[in-house]
């Protein structure tokens, strides 16, 4: 057992209010219990999804634009990533510009060759790719994907990878398992377009606000490099505090079968992304909960 924080929440990883993520690589040749366990719990944990070697090269990549950014610590061995004085996290989002040891590792034919199998079908990925580098004291807060992504079809997943070992200090991935079973938040915070509501797009900072209102418990792992967790855009998730000196890095990338619509912010040579979410006048979230009543 050990203590980990999400925001100022502080629990043990067997208690009332976290868990252990619960590994899918026992079924990973059975389809149909790996689509089972994806509608129950909401995500999939598998360890040494991605080649290792391949996981490490990107990240060496990622640190040399840190470093170029100026942000990693001087005279610190950059394979650490310490943080620099200014504790600035930082991403790279988009598409052009993508290291080819990044698209070596998300785009691998043992990746695409899962996804088919998952979905039954020929799938692609979006060509914006969400990597960051979370510095200390940060974390996500709870959200649905589906608001900042669902113009498309809804049988979309997301692929987190951890680039490098990430123990549980350094703020990894948290899963409100079987999260996307709550109806009432499917009805009404599932429903928005960040672009077009403009509406702050976490729904809570506050973890434990989920459990007491709508029950389930969080659930976390410590990461190590080569392993990805798979989820559907109706699974809330966010991430554990970064307690340490080094930088988490991580992507995010997603899949859909190639016959479906895609959300057109997150396609083609250059991805428009979001263009009005966070420009101008923008809805909170205690508000727009306040309307929705939930």
């Amino acid at each position: 057992m050990a203590k980990v924080k999400i925001g100022e929440r502080e629990w043990d990883t067997d208690g009332p209010y976290m868990t252990e993520q619960r590994e899918s690589n026992d079924i990973l040749n059975d389809t149909i219990a790996l689509r089972e366990r994806l509608k129950e719990d909401g995500y999939l944990f598998i360890r040494g999804f991605h080649e290792r070697g391949h996981v490490l090269a990107a990240r060496e990549a990622f640190i040399g634009r840190l470093a170029e950014r100026g942000r990693l610590a001087p005279g610190t061995p950059p394979e650490e990533a310490v943080i620099g004085p200014d504790n600035k996290g930082t991403s790279f989002q988009g598409s052009h510009d993508q290291p080819q040891q990044l698209l070596d590792l998300v785009h691998s034919p043992g990746t695409f060759a899962f996804f088919d199998r998952l979905l039954g079908g020929e799938t692609m990925t979006f060509d914006y790719k969400w990597v960051r580098a979370v510095g200390h004291g940060d974390f996500t807060g709870a959200h649905y994907d589906i608001v900042y992504m669902g113009r498309g079809t809804k049988n979309l997943y997301t692929m987190w990878t951890p680039l490098g070992d990430i123990p549980y200090e350094m703020g990894g991935l948290a899963i409100l398992a079987g999260s996307g079973h709550l109806n009432r938040l499917r009805e009404t915070y599932g429903q928005m377009d960040v672009d077009k509501d403009k509406v702050t797009g976490w729904f809570t900072t506050d973890p434990l606000e989920l459990i007491e209102t709508y029950g389930g418990r969080w659930a976390t792992a410590e990461y190590r490099a080569g392993d990805a967790v798979i989820f559907g855009m109706y699974t809330m998730h966010g991430s554990l505090t970064n307690q340490t000196n080094r930088f988490r890095l991580s992507v995010d990338t997603r899949y859909q079968l190639r016959s479906e619509p895609a959300d057109e912010r997150w396609v083609g040579s250059n991805p428009k992304g979001h263009y009005a979410w966070t420009k101008g006048k923008t809805v909170t979230m205690e508000e727009a909960r306040r309307q929705w009543g939930v």
